[in-house]
């Protein structure tokens, strides 16, 4: 049990840090990002700790003038086959602090607690490239992908390797799984997904080698998109709040293991309320290959501490009773 977004703006020890640096100061220094990473690890006793970092900071030192105000902005987008000339060389040297960051947090936790490592996936990666501000229509993607569709591969195949690079530095760092981030795919019909995100998370999964640590896949959105995230076989795959984790479970069978997938917005409801849904969810994890129990999508920033609090007493006791 762990929860995406766990280490964030709803907890006071969080925004006494946040008021001094900026986001991307606290992503680069690896002692605020694991000091910022074990808050929630401290305060509840999460079963993991995923590092403090961002999807888009690999992107930060690519000649792509990125930052967040606080959401991302980007004053330099690719648009054009010149554009995407831009994204050469390595991203390890961005990463170092990431990384820096995990191996200070396995010191401090031992072996019991796993340390999650992540990238964004491919497709996320350029819709957010493609646009100064994301739109959820993604309209310049989206756009891109009927009008010059041989430009988007060539940006998907880059952006592939940019996915794998990040993944390969952080489980080089210690990280005991890593998590894969595809927040867009949802936009994307099923052939299309096949075409463009799917076949570069493809190249990015076949590339890692079989003595990789445990793949999380999460696709926000995507419930139309079960069985094509399945049959890319990482080795979890989260779903968001939207879809039913017991069919899900009843339709991917063994292929796979589940993550999820209480909607945040729960966290808001009574302890009483929170823990009722927590026994639903663990229920339905049961049908699946695996479950690990979270959230649809992350914390969010006005969720109150004592419903986060609620989540992890509620699963720990009803695992610990099943236990």
């Amino acid at each position: 049990m762990w929860l995406m977004r766990q280490a964030g703006r709803y907890l006071p020890e969080y925004r006494e840090i946040r008021q001094r640096r900026s986001f991307l100061e606290m992503c680069r220094d690896p002692e605020i990002a694991a000091e910022v990473s074990l808050q929630p690890y401290r305060r509840f006793g999460m079963d993991a700790v995923i590092v403090f970092s961002d999807i888009l900071l690999p992107l930060t030192g690519l000649q792509l003038e990125l930052d967040f105000h606080p959401a991302p902005q980007l004053e330099n987008p690719i648009r054009s086959a010149s554009d995407l000339e831009r994204l050469q060389g390595s991203v390890a040297e961005t990463m170092r602090p990431t990384c820096d960051a995990i191996r200070l947090l396995k010191k401090s936790l031992g072996p019991e607690t796993p340390v999650i490592g992540f990238a964004g996936a491919p497709w996320t990666l350029a819709a957010y490239a493609c646009e100064t501000k994301l739109s959820r229509d993604l309209v310049q993607i989206g756009a891109l992908s009927y009008r010059d569709p041989a430009l988007l591969e060539r940006l998907l195949e880059r952006m592939a390797e940019i996915t794998l690079e990040t993944l390969q530095v952080q489980i080089a760092a210690g990280a005991d799984v890593v998590q894969i981030f595809d927040t867009w795919a949802g936009v994307l019909s099923a052939d299309r997904f096949q075409r463009f995100a799917g076949m570069a998370l493809e190249k990015v999964l076949s590339a890692l080698p079989a003595s990789r640590p445990p793949v999380i896949l999460f696709a926000r959105a995507a419930g139309h998109l079960l069985d094509e995230l399945a049959d890319l076989q990482p080795d979890v795959l989260s779903l968001d709040w939207r879809v039913d984790l017991e069919q899900a479970a009843e339709r991917i069978g063994q292929r796979v293991s589940l993550q999820g997938n209480l909607d945040p917005a729960a966290l808001t409801a009574p302890a009483t309320e929170i823990a009722r849904q927590v026994e639903r969810q663990i229920r339905a994890g049961r049908k699946a290959r695996g479950h690990i129990l979270n959230l649809g999508h992350g914390v969010l920033p006005t969720i109150p501490v004592e419903g986060v609090a609620a989540f992890v007493a509620a699963a720990q006791g009803k695992l610990r009773a099943d236990s």
